[in-house]
């Protein structure tokens, strides 16, 4: 019965995190201030599994593109959440409390160049010359800085978290 138990808490955590994933993009919030980054952070320090973590990230996703609807440059969005999560799970076997804030900014770093180069590409917004794909990153800023604030903020949440969850099982 045990053995049952902790396989069920094994298969919910990363059931929950999809949940929590997807309900965070759906609910009203400051553009780019959600959990994703700094899930696909954590994740492998959570699962200790790049490819499971790559699946939670990428459901998460679909899920919630589902319901609010697929954009022109998903796919970069996609793949740089991919790349988070495979760089990550070759840096940070563990993570530590002092490299929370590089780890987010560098995550968000990786997020901004690779969605916006997406959106230089599809938008039509912008001219396709080296122009105005610097324009089209000048004009991002504003949502970097959500992005930064938001993946660093869900960072340290998720390590405290963690630490108190591990805590617990201690005492």
């Amino acid at each position: 019965m045990n053995k049952f138990i902790k396989n069920f808490k094994l298969e919910l955590f990363p059931l929950t995190l999809i949940l929590i994933l997807v309900f965070s993009r759906l609910v009203p919030h400051p553009p780019n201030f959600t959990p994703i980054i700094a899930a696909a952070v954590m994740s492998v320090y959570f699962f200790k599994s790049t490819y499971l973590s790559s699946i939670v990230i990428i459901s998460s996703m679909i899920l919630s593109d589902l319901i609010i609807g697929f954009y022109s440059n998903f796919i970069f969005v996609y793949i740089s959440l991919l790349l988070i999560v495979l760089i990550f799970s070759k840096i940070n076997k563990e993570i530590k409390l002092n490299n929370l804030f590089i780890y987010g900014f560098c995550a968000s770093l990786i997020f901004f160049i690779i969605t916006n180069f997406g959106t230089w590409i599809f938008s039509g917004m912008y001219e396709k010359n080296l122009n105005g794909l610097i324009y089209c990153y000048f004009l991002a800023i504003p949502f970097f800085t959500n992005t930064v604030l938001s993946t660093i903020f869900f960072l340290y949440s998720a390590f405290f978290l963690k630490r108190l969850n591990f805590q617990k099982k201690i005492s």
